[in-house]
């Protein structure tokens, strides 16, 4: 629980629950505590890591492995306890990582207590409590309205409904709705699970798998591979009984020992077993860098989706801009109005004092409980004038959805006469027509302020020149509101609409401040063939010009559109939008329809945002982004929130994304080309039944060198290839040459080698020697495949390649490691044999590059052909 609230709240009589009465409630589960996380749990992060269908295969097959008594061909199963700790190891330190960075964009909200207003966490709001709803927050817990001050809230998460809901005392509010302009303190009747919707703030932070194309894809593999291994590890053991005689022989002389030795060597080179702990680490180490420059990733998945991105929607103002808002000036309209001074002369004339009054009007509507970046720019300067709040008989507070907020005032008499001046000649001016201060008929006037083409498209009568000044001053780059004036008091507050009659007064401009790294962060989204667009509800001039500052387009001019002006059909929509980079007056449900539009194009998007507008788009986007200072409901949607609002950020995110994506695919090949040659190999051994090539330590050793260790490297490097759909295919496609090179060299050697050397296989001895000439020619093929993966070899990657090769060979000349995997140098004839082999099995590998493209030109001719479409 925080200290007193620094914010002023509206004075109240109600003094809210006792702190004893708080703890009552809490002790009682009357809190509005839910579960949850930034992340998954410590169990749920063990349970993932360790009980996986391939560790359950890979357990089993060392426990037989170690029921024969050879040990040292279990090692394997050890290595797979390694990977598996480094994987909890990994997660359980990006928890902390994300937990600790969530703290930071956690929300508070105000309540009342013991006649103090106070910020405490969403889950110590209790039942009774009575709690405030102020503009940009997201309702936590169900509640019956005690006062208000013009709430109006958007239910479009609970409803889909968009337009907003002014509340009045008495009605109810419910969790999952977000207040979009006024106030209201509400007493809270609903908590936790009881609420409405108690878990939809949290909906972006519980930890869910995303369905991805690179999860479909290994998930493709996985299943193909729990189909494989089953029976081909019982009709492996069947081979490898009979070639020791059968059962019999294998249970009176052991010989079974070494047919479970070697049916377990297939086994567990047809496991990819690294391969969805490297996925899993690739997301924790992406989260937890990302973290380090104050990015925080809700969902780890959505790491991926950050790679295939290739249409960002940016909001302007919190992200181009860095939501500094200063007042710039107050122009009345007419060209007469233009050089009067800003404040008023004492006893002043009716120009002067219709300045004042609009000026005047212009700081009520923007002094209301929670003004926005605009309201609060507006008052501060105004303040700085002298200028101090006056007599409101009634309000229309400021909405995105509406844009304009609305003042009604008590007349008062003009201090300077009537509204007649006399020029030096003698005659008499008036005010033009639009700006006539006729005497209200009765009750009071009303002041509008807001969108001019909002206000003015509701007025009766011809305003082109304003609308005109409107666009020269936006074409700068101000930001421009519209005071009207109503000689009638607004009727209706609960559903407001603009007096016809009223007349537009003056012009309101501010300006914005552009964040200092806007520019060279599109530069570098441009380069990478993302399309940027700006979407925003100012505008769209104003939008457009600040667009051009920061060449959002280049070179090109940036095309800009009254987004009033977008058709409602989704495809149309798609159409329009192919040649339009700004968007302006651009409402909370336009911007999720642009999104959906996108979408129907097959793009990839990506929204930024900060308010409650944002909010319906973000949740609609592949990846929202919210910034640090965004509202509650915005970053609850949110898979990714910039801690510190830095649009400079960015970069990094896509970049991480891409680096994820292009390395997985990387060590997918390599990973499935073991899958690939280890399959083919356990083919080729129970049609021909031969022993086993090689042992189970042999695939350790190789599989470590070539690709276990390997793979964690290339899986962390550096890449921002952008991604390209169809990650199975490739990979698939890229294994396919390798693996079959591998199994055809394998096999050959196992074939003819002992015929030309005049081995019998039947034999230990010889039967060894076949084995370490095999293991010889796996390893180099896996050199050979290893450094087609890392290409390209002119840089760490050729050092990385040759690094391990060399380890390898070393490893053969360390008496304790050559022991350990059974590895055996050749000499004399059988050194020339080996020679030869491998010299065979790297043409074997070349021929099989070579053949690949052909045989997939001719099958996909042939696939086409019979109508399959690839």
């Amino acid at each position: 629980m925080s200290a007193t609230a620094a914010v002023e709240m509206p004075e109240i009589s109600e003094t809210g629950l006792t702190v004893k009465e708080v703890s009552q409630r809490i002790e009682s589960g009357q809190s509005n505590a839910v579960k949850t996380s930034t992340s998954r749990s410590v169990k749920d992060i063990v349970r993932a890591n360790v009980f996986t269908l391939f560790n359950g295969i890979i357990f089993v097959a060392m426990v037989m492995v170690l029921v024969t008594g050879s040990w040292r061909d279990a090692v394997f199963g050890f290595v797979i306890i390694i990977n598996t700790g480094i994987g909890i190891f990994t997660e359980l330190k990006a928890k902390r990582t994300l937990d600790k960075l969530s703290i930071l964009v956690a929300s508070d909200f105000l309540v009342r207590r013991d006649g103090k207003d106070i910020e405490v966490p969403h889950n110590e709001i209790v039942l009774g409590d009575l709690l405030w709803i102020r503009s940009g927050e997201q309702v936590p817990a169900d509640g019956q309205i005690i006062q208000t001050w013009g709430l109006e809230l958007d239910e479009s998460m609970l409803t889909g409904e968009s337009r907003t809901v002014r509340h009045k005392v008495g009605e109810q509010v419910y969790s999952g709705a977000t207040a979009v302009s006024g106030m209201a303190l509400v007493k809270v009747n609903a908590v936790g699970s009881h609420s409405y919707a108690a878990t939809l703030t949290a909906q972006a932070k519980v930890y869910k798998k995303t369905v991805s194309d690179l999860n479909k894809g290994i998930n493709t593999i996985l299943k193909f591979m729990t189909f494989l291994v089953v029976p081909l590890c019982i009709l492996l053991i069947l081979s490898q009984i009979h070639t020791v005689g059968g059962w019999d022989a294998a249970l009176s002389t052991g010989e079974w020992r070494q047919a479970v030795v070697s049916a377990v060597a297939g086994v567990v080179g047809m496991i990819p077993e690294g391969l969805v702990l490297l996925t899993s680490l690739n997301f924790a180490v992406a989260a937890m860098r990302l973290a380090r420059h104050n990015t925080l990733v809700q969902e780890l998945e959505s790491v991926e989706t950050l790679a295939r991105v290739d249409a960002l929607n940016l909001d302007k103002t919190g992200t181009i801009t860095d939501g500094g808002i200063a007042f710039n000036q107050l122009i009345m309209l007419g060209s007469r109005w233009r050089e009067l001074p800003a404040q008023p002369t004492e006893g002043g004339s009716f120009e002067t004092l219709t300045e004042q009054a609009a000026t005047q009007a212009l700081y009520d509507c923007c002094n209301e409980e929670q003004p926005n970046g605009t309201g609060q720019a507006v008052l501060a300067g105004l303040k700085a004038q002298g200028y101090e709040p006056a007599q409101v008989e009634s309000r229309v507070p400021f909405s995105s959805a509406r844009k304009w907020s609305a003042v009604v005032k008590p007349i008062l008499p003009p201090a300077g006469g009537d509204s007649r001046s006399e020029s030096e000649g003698g005659r008499t001016e008036i005010t033009p027509s639009h700006l006539a201060m006729t005497a209200p008929a009765s009750g009071g006037e009303t002041w509008y302020m807001g969108a001019p083409e909002v206000i003015i498209s509701a007025l009766d009568g011809d305003y082109s020149d304003v609308l005109q000044q409107v666009n020269d001053y936006a074409n700068d780059g101000n930001r421009v509101l519209l005071v009207a004036r109503s000689t009638t008091s607004l009727a209706d507050t609960d559903n407001p609409q603009i007096d016809p009659q009223a007349k537009p007064v003056a012009l309101v401009l501010c300006s914005e401040k552009i964040r200092e790294d806007a520019e060279q962060t599109l530069a570098w989204f441009r380069e990478q063939g993302v399309r940027c667009r700006v979407i925003s509800g100012d505008n769209p001039v104003t939008v457009g010009a600040i667009a051009r500052k920061v060449r959002l387009t280049g070179e090109h001019e940036p095309r800009f559109m009254d987004a009033r002006e977008l058709p409602e059909d989704v495809n149309e929509l798609a159409r329009v939008l192919e040649n339009v980079d700004v968007l302006g007056r651009v409402l909370p449900n336009q911007k999720k329809a642009i999104v959906q539009a996108l979408h129907t194009q097959n793009h990839v998007v990506a929204m930024t945002g900060d308010g409650v507008n944002d909010a319906l788009a973000i949740k609609e986007a592949d990846l929202g982004i919210a910034m640090g200072n965004a509202a509650p409901a915005t970053k609850a949607v949110a898979q990714v929130v910039l801690v510190d609002s830095k649009f400079s950020h960015l970069p990094d995110v896509v970049a991480r994304g891409r680096q994820v994506m292009a390395n997985m695919e990387r060590v997918a090949s390599l990973f499935l080309v073991k899958t690939v040659y280890s399959a083919l190999i356990s083919l080729g051994v129970v049609l021909t039944q031969i022993p086993y090539p090689y042992l189970p330590r042999h695939i350790t050793y190789i599989g470590a060198l070539t690709i276990g260790m390997p793979a964690f490297i290339l899986a962390l490097a550096p890449n921002t290839r952008r991604y390209i759909p169809g990650f199975l295919k490739r990979v698939v496609t890229f294994a396919l040459p390798g693996g079959i090179a591998t199994a055809l060299s394998v096999l050959l050697t196992a074939w003819f080698l002992p015929g030309i050397m005049g081995w019998d296989v039947t034999k230990n001895v010889d039967l060894s020697a076949l084995r370490a000439t095999s293991a010889i020619i796996l390893f180099l093929m896996g050199v050979f495949v290893l450094a087609r993966v890392a290409q390209p070899l002119n840089s760490w990657r050729g050092i990385l390649v040759a690094a391990f090769a060399a380890a390898g060979v070393i490893g053969a000349f360390i008496p304790f490691v050559a022991n350990f995997f059974a590895l055996i140098l050749p000499t004399g004839t059988t050194l020339v044999a080996t020679l030869i082999a491998l010299g065979g099995s790297a043409l074997i590998f070349v021929i099989c590059l070579w053949l690949a493209p052909l045989v997939g030109k001719v099958s996909g001719k042939l696939l086409r052909q019979h109508g399959f479409n690839i």
